[in-house]
C-alpha cells in the first residue's frame, strides 16, 4: 500500500469539545479530553488505563454497498454528544486522536491508514475507540489488531443486525457489508482460528447466501428474537464462552442493531431492532472481562438523525465502554 496513514490523517479539532461554561472543573468529557495529534509523534506508553477516539470519516463502503451515505459526518456528531457527558472515572485517560479521512474514494488506503493508527495506539498500551463512519471501518480496525497481535486468540463480537459477510466486489474492493468476510479470509490465509460472534442478527436482514457464508465460517449467533424474548441467561453464557476461550477481544457495534425508535440516524434503519437496554448490560459484561483491547461504533449518519437521538445513544455507549472497562493489568 503506497499511502501511509499521515496522508489520510486529520488532527483533532478542539472546537468539537464544548459544554456549559458553569460546569465545575473536571466534570465532563469536554473538560477532560486530551487532544492527541499523532503528527507530532507517537504518544508515550500508557501507564494507566487509556482510551483514544479515532474518527473514521468515510462512507465510501456504504456507497459501494448501495446504502444511503452520510456516515462520514458521524465522528463529529458523536464527539459533540460525548462532550457533555460526565466523567466518573478519574483513573482513566481519554484522548481524541483525530480522524482518518476518505475524500477520494480510495477506501482501501483509508482502511490501511486506520489499521496503522490502531496499531500505533495498541503498541503504546492505549485502547482505541474507532467511531464512524461506515462499518467498512472494521476491516481497517482489524488490520491494526492483526499487526499488533498476530498470534493471540482473538474473539470478535459484533452487535449488528447484519453479518457483514457479503462478497467483495468484482474488482476486489470491499464495501460496508464485506468487512467480516475479509477478516475471515485473512484468518484463513494466516491459518489463524476465526472466532466471530454476532449479537442482534435479524432474520429478515440477511439473504440466504449470507446465512450459508456464516455457517461456512462457523459464525456464532444470538438472534434479535432471543433478546426480545428475554433469553438473557443464554446470552450471558454465550459471552462467557467468548471471554473464556480468547486472550483478547475486539468489540464492534453497528448502530443499526437498534430499533429505529432509538437509532434513526443510520444507513439502514431497523423496524424490529433492539433497545439500548438489551445491549448495555452485555457491553458491561464484555468490558469488565479485562480482555477487550479495542472498540468501535459504526454507521452513525447525522443527516438522518432526529433530535440527536442516535448521536446521544452512541455517546452513551462510549461512556459504557470506558466506565466499565476492567482496569486490571493485562499482558499486552
Amino acid at each position: 500500500m503506497p499511502m501511509t496513514w499521515n496522508t489520510c490523517y486529520l488532527a483533532p479539532d478542539p472546537t468539537q469539545w464544548k459544554g456549559r461554561a458553569d460546569t465545575p472543573p473536571d466534570s465532563c468529557f469536554f473538560q477532560g479530553i486530551h487532544l492527541l495529534n499523532l503528527l507530532e509523534g507517537p504518544p508515550p506508553r500508557a501507564l494507566q488505563p487509556s482510551f483514544a477516539l479515532v474518527g473514521f470519516r468515510c462512507d465510501e463502503g456504504i456507497r459501494r454497498n448501495h446504502g444511503r451515505v452520510g456516515a462520514a459526518e458521524g465522528p463529529t456528531a458523536i464527539r459533540q454528544a460525548l462532550a457533555r457527558l460526565p466523567l466518573q472515572k478519574y483513573s482513566s485517560i481519554c484522548s481524541d486522536a483525530g480522524n482518518i479521512m476518505c475524500t477520494d474514494g480510495n477506501l482501501e488506503a483509508s482502511q490501511h491508514a486506520l489499521g496503522e493508527v490502531v496499531a500505533l495506539l495498541l503498541q503504546q498500551g492505549i485502547n482505541p475507540i474507532v467511531i464512524g463512519g461506515g462499518h467498512e471501518l472494521a476491516w481497517g480496525h482489524y488490520q491494526g489488531i492483526a499487526q499488533t497481535f498476530p498470534q493471540q486468540n482473538l474473539g470478535i463480537i459484533n452487535f449488528d443486525a447484519h453479518f457483514d459477510m457479503r462478497p467483495v466486489l468484482a474488482n476486489g474492493h470491499g464495501t460496508s457489508g464485506s468487512a467480516f468476510l475479509q477478516i475471515a479470509q485473512a484468518h484463513q490465509a494466516a491459518n489463524r482460528r476465526f472466532d466471530y460472534n454476532c449479537i442482534g442478527i435479524q432474520h429478515a436482514g440477511n439473504i440466504r447466501q449470507l446465512y450459508e457464508t456464516a455457517k461456512l465460517h462457523n459464525v456464532k449467533i444470538i438472534w434479535a428474537d432471543e433478546l426480545h424474548q428475554g433469553q438473557l441467561e443464554k446470552v450471558v453464557d454465550f459471552i462467557d464462552r467468548i471471554i473464556d476461550q480468547n486472550e483478547i477481544i475486539y468489540l464492534s457495534l453497528c448502530l443499526d442493531v437498534f430499533s429505529a425508535a432509538f437509532a434513526p440516524g443510520v444507513s439502514a434503519t431497523q423496524a424490529l431492532g433492539l433497545s439500548p437496554w438489551h445491549v448495555i448490560p452485555l457491553i458491561r459484561q464484555i468490558a469488565a472481562s479485562g480482555k477487550v483491547i479495542c472498540y468501535d461504533i459504526a454507521e452513525m449518519s447525522p443527516r438522518y438523525d432526529f433530535d440527536h437521538h442516535t448521536a446521544k445513544l452512541a455517546a452513551n455507549l462510549i461512556y459504557e465502554f470506558i466506565h466499565h472497562h476492567n482496569e486490571q493489568p493485562r499482558p499486552w
